[in-house]
């Protein structure tokens, strides 16, 4: 039962490869981060789920539609806001919401007009004069007034203020969840991520490494330090190490399964004082994006 879905989708740019292998599905009904460094392949998985572009092998599925064959009528099932919100600066709001009208068969001008009212934008200015915080919202509004039953967010809070990312996620949230819409969203900043959303994937290199609820993947992967009485000896190879760091006298472990084998490997080799912590997403994202081959799937 899921709404999208990637089936072994690689993507290739002349001679560099963006996507490799990419199988994943999100749930309907779930919010889900797809997350990666710049250049991990994010904005070209979503091209290639919305039709943008063709994959080079594999396919995705939107809806139980393949992505490449998407029918205008199935479009307007489908909510999209593209990063940086491409806005035609020079209307009002008003005629921007009367243009969408007029364009799109299944917008629904009554409703816009209501979510302009409620996030407070002024009807009678032009897109160029609005803030980068009401840009976004109007970007939002416009791509729900269809009523999709899945909305695709591109990085929709890139170069936002924090005040003002805050406050477009609890509208994003808010009116999303209204109706019980699958929402896939990308974004840098993962402080809002761990906010919103209740299942990440995680792409390396165009390798797709977590994929897992929130929670899963917060409660699986965790950090081990070591500490020795004299220097700490070479860290040795283990089963679900992501990334070792030595210090003098300490290995700091990050682990992606049971600390119980790098705990029972330090004590084996000296270390006086074994200790376990869990990892925040910013963390253990960044441990992850360093090169890990390792996995979290549920």
């Amino acid at each position: 039962d899921a709404a999208i879905a990637f089936d072994r989708l690689t993507h290739w740019y002349g001679g560099r490869r963006a996507l490799h292998d990419l199988t994943l599905s999100v749930p309907r009904g779930a919010i889900f981060a797809l997350l990666g460094r710049n250049g991990a392949g994010k904005s070209t998985a979503i091209r290639c789920l919305l039709g943008f572009q063709e994959p080079t092998t594999g396919s995705c599925s939107i809806l139980g539609h393949d992505s490449a064959q998407l029918a205008p009528a199935l479009r307007g099932r489908i909510g999209y806001v593209s990063e940086g919100q491409r806005l035609v600066p020079w209307m009002k709001v008003r005629e921007i919401v009367r243009f969408q009208r007029d364009t799109w068969p299944a917008f629904d001008a009554a409703l816009c007009d209501s979510y302009v009212k409620r996030l407070g934008l002024p009807a009678e200015s032009k897109v160029k004069h609005l803030s980068n915080g009401q840009r976004a919202q109007l970007a939002l509004a416009l791509a729900l007034s269809p009523r999709p039953e899945v909305v695709v967010l591109d990085d929709p809070a890139l170069g936002l203020d924090a005040v003002v990312r805050r406050e477009f996620l609890d509208v994003m949230i808010e009116l999303i969840q209204e109706e019980g819409r699958t929402l896939l969203f990308s974004s840098h900043i993962l402080t809002d991520v761990e906010r919103v959303a209740d299942r990440v994937a995680i792409l390396v290199d165009g390798v797709l490494r977590v994929d897992a609820p929130l929670e899963v993947v917060k409660e699986r992967i965790r950090r081990v330090h070591a500490f020795f009485d004299g220097d700490a000896p070479q860290v040795p190879a283990m089963p679900g190490l992501v990334r070792s760091v030595t210090r003098r006298n300490e290995w700091v472990l990050t682990m992606a399964t049971a600390t119980g084998p790098a705990e029972s490997k330090a004590r084996e080799m000296g270390a006086r004082l074994v200790e376990c912590e869990g990892m925040g997403l910013e963390d253990l994202f960044i441990e992850y994006t360093s090169g890990s081959k390792e996995e979290v799937r549920s």
